[in-house]
């Protein structure tokens, strides 16, 4: 029945009855109505609540259950793999399964399931767009067992977040549920928190997440009253410095250390005897602007927008306009950007996400990438990873990695290698993991006279995301990314019909405001565009 390595096989066999006994149910679900599926829904939440058990034979009703409701809604059949999926993800594990396996829909079984508890689920995602997308397409399914689903989202006023997180099934992002819990913690009443305690989490991308921006703080900061010609003079002075000799730089926690030479340089320019006896915190200030000029580079770890530094997030490539550094870091990068130093800050409230989902009871998560991170996801979250088997078998080459002698070459190898796909006809999408080096690529890509798309944070390129993802499978497409075009955007072989649709919509919409004259020239756009669909 799967395709399976031997060190799989031990795994599965421990799966195998549960998911027999749901194929086994399977016509029989087939015959009830839409509101017999409601009503045994009903009956499992009661018998839940009697046991305060999910069994076995809750759990096989359950998934065949919402197996049906995802065919009579959305159109889609899970298969044994990803109801294989859905028993790993109950049971508070890591599901590594291939992209295009469908892990979106996977995670419908064990959160329909852990909602007959009415204590809540939280599906996890790494931006906006995917669950806004997520909540409108899987909660259909949802709501035909009726069960409630929830949508938060940024900005969204406080008792629109009250309401979305008394939902059975909520979707929202990690940084979001961080931050919300950080408010609820500084909260002066019960009338104020947002959130209901923890009962279930699924994080897709866990790794993402868990590992790549696990010692990321979630900040909260409070105004202070500042002095913008302090940060003026930090910035004056650090470019007077020179590494090495003046002050060291660990790259890995980016850190600037002051040598005693730094230190008496420093002491001439401010003439003033001794740094360390003045009531100004020299050193504190003259260390973030050091840090601003060597490590937050322009357009790699911000933008500036409107006159403002917006913060380029370095997992997703997106920019985050309302938030700041804490610590006088912000303010000196606007002192570097000659920006105006108009409120300083004071962290109020901080946590990672390593240890902010260690808090709930039962956690699981899903990506195509777990395995290299095994060992870490168990050391430190107890978290086991099963890699799910492949409905079809396994195709794709994944070549191994070519290495260069310096950046330049790698990038030039890159544009050739886009030159020869290009001619071909075949899409290529570049990933970078900065704005500078995706326009680096463009530059290299003009220069051999090939026609690309590019997609980073900047304001300018931003606005055409759709676009650019919807035509980014179309033959002889090139498009260069950050890495914010990746994380579960759908790039489809051939581009998106439906966004192809929509454009022919707006050109026949056009053509009839303006009233064509040339009625052949019409005939031919309207053939032209049906072709491309």
């Amino acid at each position: 029945m799967f395709n399976l390595l031997e060190n799989e096989k031990s795994i599965i066999k421990k799966y195998q009855p549960l998911l027999n006994q749901i194929n086994i149910l399977e016509n029989t679900v087939k015959t009830l109505t839409d509101n017999e599926l409601k009503e045994n829904i009903y009956k499992l939440k009661k018998k839940y609540f009697l046991t305060q058990n999910l069994s076995n034979d809750i759990i096989v009703d359950s998934f065949a259950f919402t197996r049906e409701a995802s065919i009579r809604t959305v159109g889609l059949r899970h298969f044994d793999q990803q109801i294989l999926g859905g028993l790993v993800l109950n049971e508070g594990k890591i599901a590594e399964m291939k992209t295009g396996e469908g892990k979106t829909l996977v995670a419908t079984l064990p959160a329909a399931l852990n909602a007959l508890t009415r204590k809540g689920v939280h599906l996890v995602t790494v931006n906006d767009y995917l669950a806004k997308r997520d909540v409108e397409w899987m909660g259909q399914i949802y709501q035909h067992l009726g069960l409630t689903v929830g949508l938060i989202e940024s900005k969204m006023e406080e008792n629109v977040r009250r309401k979305n997180y008394q939902k059975d099934i909520t979707y929202i992002t990690n940084s979001e549920l961080g931050f919300d819990f950080l408010r609820d913690n500084m909260a002066f009443s019960l009338n104020q928190l947002v959130q209901r305690p923890f009962n279930f989490c699924i994080i897709d991308e866990v790794d993402s997440i868990l590992i790549d921006e696990a010692r990321t703080p979630l900040i909260i900061s409070g105004e202070v009253p500042t002095n913008s010609n302090i940060y003026i003079q930090a910035s004056e002075i650090s470019k007077y410095l020179k590494k090495g000799r003046d002050f060291e730089m660990d790259e890995k926690t980016t850190n600037i250390t002051l040598t005693e030479q730094g230190i008496r340089q420093i002491e001439k320019i401010l003439g003033i005897s001794n740094i360390f006896e003045t009531k100004q915190p020299w050193l504190f200030f003259i260390l973030n602007a050091l840090r601003a000029e060597k490590f937050f580079l322009k357009d790699v770890k911000y933008i500036v927008r409107n006159n403002q530094i917006c913060i380029v997030d370095e997992f997703t490539g997106r920019i985050m306009p309302d938030r700041r550094w804490n610590n006088g870091l912000h303010e000196a990068i606007e002192a570097k950007e000659n920006i105006f130093v108009k409120k300083s800050s004071e962290q109020l409230a901080a946590i990672t996400y390593q240890n902010f989902f260690t808090l709930y009871p039962k956690l699981s998560g899903m990506t195509g990438t777990a395995k290299t991170a095994e060992t870490e996801l168990e050391k430190i979250y107890n978290l086991e990873v099963v890699v799910i088997p492949t409905v079809r078998p396994f195709k794709r080459q994944d070549l191994p990695d070519r290495v260069y002698i310096n950046e330049i070459a790698k990038w030039k190898a890159v544009a050739q290698e886009c030159k020869e796909m290009y001619k071909i006809g075949r899409p290529v999408l570049v990933g970078t993991n900065s704005i500078e080096k995706s326009e680096i690529v463009s530059l290299l890509l003009k220069d051999c006279n090939i026609p690309y798309k590019l997609l980073n944070a900047k304001p300018e390129n931003l606005k055409f995301e759709s676009q650019i993802i919807a035509e980014a499978g179309c033959t002889n497409s090139i498009t260069i990314a950050t890495n914010m075009a990746g994380r579960g955007t759908d790039i489809i072989l051939g581009g998106s019909s439906s966004f192809k649709i929509k454009r022919l919509m707006k050109i026949l919409n056009f053509t009839e405001k303006v009233k064509f004259q040339h009625t052949n020239l019409k005939l031919f756009l309207l053939k032209q565009l049906i072709k491309n669909i």
